[in-house]
């Protein structure tokens, strides 16, 4: 039998199924004594102490695998600090008489309600987080620690109706071949921390419950999107697994090598990093990549508090510098709001985000931060070859806005004696409006990188965070790389550097393209550089231009997929 449903993260494996049913306290409809109501009351605020403690120390354990993933439970931990839930829950408890794990869950379900109910699958989400927070705080309240997925006896597909964050964050990940559940999807956050553990995950499989049994033999294939229960042929899942980690071990052996193609045209491949390179793949990444070519500051204020000062930003962006030495850093300026937000910053809310206060504009709206992380990086400029992008540009008005904000803080440096480098400037080009004028843009700016993943959702009219419009937000549609060779050629003609920083430029079926169409420089994660210069050294220059001759006469998304694929 084969299910299907969303790819969250890639992977191949055969294992038997574990069904994880988290033990979950539903409690009794009961009233207390008067008596008891105090005690009650000052039990919950005991247990609310231990339940920030407890997503403390799991914030902390995360935060050594991925600190832009460690957010999740910085977010749990307002939850629990929540100031209407705490007025409620005591209020239940003091003023109706209710005991105090009644209170606790009733009061979690009435946002539980609301929040399933949301259209928004980015707000439908934030369900798991509330469900998350009142599970443990039931535990706590009836004694019993849920060791969850931290206690498997031996490796396991792991199946379940939904994962909560905290279920994925303690589990032993060297005991989960793979994950698979009935609900959820590419922007939840089991998706979120299954790739940052590198294990294959499918998602949204309808029914799945309902279909396997503990114990079962199962194959998954997560880059389809696919699960065989008892599989019959074991030669042949074999081999297709195999055949896999062939290919793996195969693409590893580029890892070390030039980006170059097969007639010797040389591909700068630079590296997307978030944060100051605290993660061990990142700091190998530098040996074999030939820049960072995208530094993504906003994870610097992700997953706190309070915002980085000047000092701790300075420190980040220096270490990047001497760590690559010679070789270039892009740093994008801060690019928070939409699907990045942050305890640190308060965003009001916005019917559409995504259309809203977010990247540049966000700066713009405040200086105060804005000027402070320009001022970090033009000091950090003096230790090695630092650029300045600007996210969300969609006109040459903006970027001219933001190099006088440059031109200001130098100024103050200069007055303070305090040694920076002349960087160059540049902007992602992900808004239509700015790609269009592309020639203009080329003639200003120093450089651009195209960011794909921005631009082809705007350019679709597809919120590439919405799970029910996944098939309208098309990275393959004509448009992009019509689109992609008119900034190509703009640049080209101009003499300055161009990049592809977004999921297609780590895409091997749309780097020949990309080289067809006259880009020179890609930048992705560490995980993806293997294999595309793995496909940059099997197609000369000439090939390449083929290939995006012949896509460029295709009128739609799924025709340029299949000539890609060879199918």
């Amino acid at each position: 039998m084969i299910l299907t449903g969303k790819s969250a993260a890639p992977g191949a494996v055969v294992g038997s199924i574990y069904i994880y049913n988290e033990k979950y306290f539903i409690p009794a409809e009961t009233f207390i004594e008067e008596g008891e109501r105090v005690a009650h009351h000052e039990r919950y605020l005991t247990i609310k102490e231990k339940a920030i403690e407890e997503l403390e120390e799991i914030r902390q354990n995360m935060h050594k695998v991925d600190p832009a993933k460690a957010s999740i439970f910085m977010a749990h931990k307002e939850i629990v600090d929540d100031i209407t839930i705490n007025e409620e829950i005591p209020a239940k408890i003091l003023n109706d008489g209710w005991a105090g794990d009644r209170a606790i869950y009733h009061v979690y379900e009435t946002f539980l309600s609301i929040l399933r109910q949301a259209k928004d699958p980015l707000i439908s989400e934030r369900s798991a987080d509330f469900d998350d927070v009142r599970a443990l705080l039931l535990q706590l309240w009836h004694g019993q620690k849920n060791e969850g997925l931290s206690k498997l006896k031996e490796p396991v597909i792991v199946a379940a109706y939904d994962l909560k964050p905290s279920d994925t964050a303690k589990m032993d990940k060297e005991k989960v071949l793979a994950i698979i559940t009935e609900t959820g999807g590419e922007t939840s956050h089991t998706a979120i921390i299954s790739k940052s553990f590198g294990i294959p995950a499918v998602m949204g499989i309808e029914g799945l419950l309902t279909f396997i049994r503990q114990g079962q033999k199962a194959a998954v294939f997560a880059a389809d999107g696919k699960v065989i229960l008892d599989p019959e042929d074991d030669i042949a899942l074999n081999l297709k697994i195999n055949e896999f980690r062939r290919d793996r071990e195969d693409a590893e052996t580029f890892r070390g090598r030039e980006g170059r193609t097969s007639c010797g045209v040389k591909i700068d491949i630079g590296l997307n990093i978030s944060g100051s390179l605290e993660k061990d793949e990142e700091l190998k990444a530098s040996m074999y990549t030939d820049s960072v070519g995208l530094f993504r500051t906003e994870f610097l204020f992700m997953g706190r508090d309070t915002l980085p000062d000047e000092e701790e930003q300075f420190a980040s962006y220096r270490k990047a510098l001497e760590w690559y030495q010679n070789k270039t850093v892009i740093i994008r300026t801060l690019d928070i709001g939409a699907d990045k937000q942050s305890p640190c910053i308060d965003i009001k809310h916005e019917d559409n985000p995504f259309l809203g206060n977010r990247g540049i504009r966000f700066c713009f709206n405040n200086p105060a931060i804005f000027k402070t992380q320009i001022r970090a990086a033009l000091r950090a400029s003096a230790y090695g070859d630092l650029w300045l992008m600007f996210p969300m540009v969609g006109s040459l008005e903006y970027f001219r806005m933001a190099k006088e904000f440059i031109a200001e803080i130098k100024y103050d440096l200069k007055k303070e004696n305090i040694k920076y480098s002349d960087v160059k400037t540049g902007i992602m080009i992900e808004v239509p409006s700015i790609a269009l004028i592309s020639d203009l843009a080329a003639k200003e700016v120093d450089f651009a990188s195209i960011g794909t993943n921005d631009l082809c959702q705007y350019l679709c009219a597809a919120d590439r965070m919405n799970s029910a419009v996944d098939s309208y937000y098309q990275s393959y549609h004509p448009a992009m790389f019509r689109l992609i060779k008119e900034i190509a050629s703009s640049f080209e003609k101009e003499g300055k550097p161009l990049s592809v920083c977004g999921e297609l430029g780590s895409d091997p079926l749309a780097v020949p393209v990309l080289v067809g169409l006259g880009i020179r420089k890609l930048s992705m994660g560490a995980a993806s550089v293997a294999a595309v210069k793995r496909t940059l050294a099997s197609i000369t220059v000439k090939k390449a231009e083929q290939i995006a001759k012949k896509t460029l006469k295709l009128h739609t998304a799924p025709e340029i997929e299949k000539f890609l694929s060879g199918k």
